[in-house]
């Protein structure tokens, strides 16, 4: 700010995922490479989260240590003062995998130069924003296509190592049976896998980030409930949605479970919590299972409701008992409907 220095963030969502991360990690890079210098801003990838938070992504913090990148080069929420950048006038931002800022941020909306996001558009950016909206598996595939159309020889062996791991695993190793991929999602890993012919098996890769992204060994609670969060607001209540990796039935049995929702709840203000669990079997098919949770009836009750009777899509729920009044569980029937699917029926439902 003192030396009046424009800088150009690249910053992913707030769940700040191993898509996220690598998405605004390649980007800024690309942006980097490939901007008109030396006038030019500084461009600097910023991980949503504070860092305290980055060991409980556990497979984003194995992927960059297997390719060399030490935390201690990324730079987190809470050491970049976003804020005081825009309000002097120095913050351009780039937006990837997320397209609408959370109310916190709101602020920072007008700063938004570029959007590339692969989730159903929820609100229109009017120019000079350039907005890519398009449904593929993996951000990392648009960041992926955006650098191979850019100047031959920027793509490096580490970025590309970074892109085909994330692509991997969020297309569940790009099979047709987990509902996330696209042929353009399988044209990235292969143009990256012929330009880097040394990159490693994709089911090697796809099996160790799986392995690190559901080791929970040792998180309390809550820490498993920070680990894959979003937030949901409307003007009276803020609702948190956990990913979960761990079967329902095992998770609704942690000792003290009740009382750990309880605090965490109250501790950040939220008047309900929906838990969306996940497991794999042997041929990468999904199960998953909802549980609702709140102290307060009605608002379980209208989450219930709206899951239940969800037709775009419809989640096929079957209820499954629950051990406490104030939760709600359920078993999914409708397996290839992922958090993203079901977000906007819960922010509909609010």
């Amino acid at each position: 700010i003192q030396q009046h220095r424009d800088i150009h963030v690249v910053m992913g969502n707030e769940a700040c995922d191993l898509d996220s991360t690598v998405s605004a990690l390649a980007l800024a890079y690309f942006l980097a490479q490939t901007s008109p210098a030396p006038q030019a801003a500084a461009f600097v990838p910023v991980l949503n989260i504070p860092r305290a938070d980055f060991a409980l992504r556990t497979e984003t913090t194995f992927l960059l240590r297997d390719r060399g990148i030490p935390a201690s080069s990324l730079i987190f929420r809470d050491e970049i003062d976003l804020g005081g950048l825009h309000h002097a006038g120095l913050l351009s931002l780039t937006l990837v995998d997320h397209h609408v800022l959370p109310g916190v941020d709101a602020a920072l909306e007008e700063a938004v130069v570029e959007v590339l996001d692969h989730r159903p558009l929820e609100r229109e950016r009017g120019p000079p924003c350039q907005v890519t909206v398009e449904p593929v598996g993996s951000c990392a595939t648009l960041v992926t296509e955006r650098i191979l159309q850019g100047p031959p020889g920027v793509l490096d062996r580490t970025t590309a190592a970074l892109l085909h791991g994330t692509i991997l695993l969020d297309c569940i190793n790009l099979s047709p049976a987990a509902g996330k991929v696209t042929p353009r999602d399988v044209a990235c890993v292969s143009l990256l896998e012929e330009r880097f012919p040394e990159l490693p098996a994709r089911d090697a890769m796809f099996g160790a980030l799986q392995a690190a992204k559901f080791d929970v060994t040792g998180l309390t609670t809550e820490q498993m409930l920070r680990k894959d969060l979003k937030v949901l607001s409307n003007d009276d209540v803020v609702v948190a949605i956990s990913g979960v990796f761990e079967d329902l039935e095992t998770f609704l049995l942690r000792p003290g479970l009740l009382q750990d929702l309880e605090a965490f709840c109250q501790a950040r203000g939220y008047a309900g919590l929906v838990a969306m669990t996940v497991s794999f079997n042997e041929r990468h098919e999904p199960t998953r299972k909802l549980a609702v949770y709140s102290q307060q009836e009605p608002l379980r009750a209208t989450l219930c409701r709206a899951l239940e009777e969800a037709t775009t899509p419809s989640l096929l729920l079957q209820p499954l008992p629950s051990p406490w009044a104030c939760v709600a569980a359920y078993t999914q029937g409708n397996a290839v409907a992922t958090r993203k699917k079901v977000l906007p029926i819960l922010r509909a439902a609010l």
